[in-house]
């Protein structure tokens, strides 16, 4: 019998080795599914890919110290958010111009999809997200696995124990909250 989420969580919060690495190959199919997801969504560069996104993602949660994750919830809320973390870090790097971020290269349409978000639309958003973190975390949690990881309110409501309506008015107070921080820091 494979042993669950929970118990994974806690083996490796102890320090298991094993624990850990069976943690991430248990998730690993949904979590670079989300990367590949966010990357298309973003229109991230060729060359960072889902699966590097994913690697660069799991070094860092390897490293990372502090407090245990209650349930897989909270786990995919958190790697999507250092997904984020690594794909606006990506997008500054390639936007500066010491490295040649001033030219732009031409190439012909991939299956990424019409609408992707520029670098710094997804600077402000990333900034106004960790703002409203520090506000409100379960809202932050909620625009993290709706937005980055493409889950339902039906999933969400149930990953957080409330009904789907509760997550839908979650979802629009943290829209609005969004809109407001963007739109301030535009005027600004």
């Amino acid at each position: 019998m494979e042993p669950s989420f929970q118990a994974l969580i806690t083996a490796a919060d102890r320090g298991d080795g094993s624990a850990a690495e069976a943690l991430f190959s248990q998730l690993y199919s949904e979590l670079h599914r989300l990367a590949k997801r966010e990357l298309a969504r973003q229109g991230a560069p060729l060359s960072l890919g889902a699966s590097s996104l994913l690697h660069e993602a799991y070094v860092d949660m390897a490293a990372r110290e502090g407090p245990s994750f209650p349930d897989r919830a909270r786990f995919l809320a958190y790697a999507s958010r250092v997904m984020r973390g690594l794909i606006v870090e990506h997008a500054r790097s390639r936007r500066a111009l010491k490295r040649g971020g001033g030219f732009h290269i031409t190439a012909l349409p991939t299956d990424v999809g019409d609408r992707t978000i520029d670098d710094r639309a997804l600077e402000q958003l990333s900034g106004a997200l960790d703002q409203l973190a520090r506000v409100d975390r379960t809202l932050a949690e909620i625009v993290d696995l709706k937005f980055f990881c493409g889950f339902s309110f039906a999933e969400i409501a149930a990953m957080h124990g409330v009904t789907e309506r509760t997550v839908q008015r979650r979802w629009e107070s943290a829209r609005v909250y969004l809109h407001r921080a963007i739109r301030a820091d535009l005027i600004s």
